[in-house]
């Protein structure tokens, strides 16, 4: 996977790892409605400023999180877009939820 940022060069961190962390999804939906300096998302998580700072480097790493200077702060929002791969992956899937679920119906409704 290319990362477009590093002029072609592989991500360090694909999006399925950067989400694999209950963590980093709490900090993507954070970021998801405002843009937001490293303090601001620091105030909301139980750890220390280098932990989240760790957090959102493996986001950054795999697309899903932007950051921009503003002055003396640097500004953290999410980019969704990489998450299209996450839901093609398990749009696969949902045939078979669906066949399990239409057989279930099934079971349910017979008189046996």
């Amino acid at each position: 996977m290319s990362n477009p940022k590093s002029g072609g060069l592989p991500r360090k961190h694909d999006v399925f790892q950067a989400i694999a962390d209950p963590t980093r999804r709490r900090i993507l939906m954070l970021l998801a409605d405002e843009e937001m300096p490293i303090a601001s998302i620091v105030e909301r998580f139980p750890m220390t400023r280098t932990a989240v700072n760790k957090h959102l480097h493996v986001l950054s790493d795999a697309g899903l999180v932007k950051s921009q200077r503003k002055g003396r702060e640097t500004r953290y929002r999410a980019n969704p877009f990489p998450l299209v791969e996450v839901k093609q992956w398990v749009s696969f899937f949902e045939q078979y939820w669906d066949e399990k679920l239409n057989s279930l119906i099934q079971y349910v409704e017979s008189d046996e």
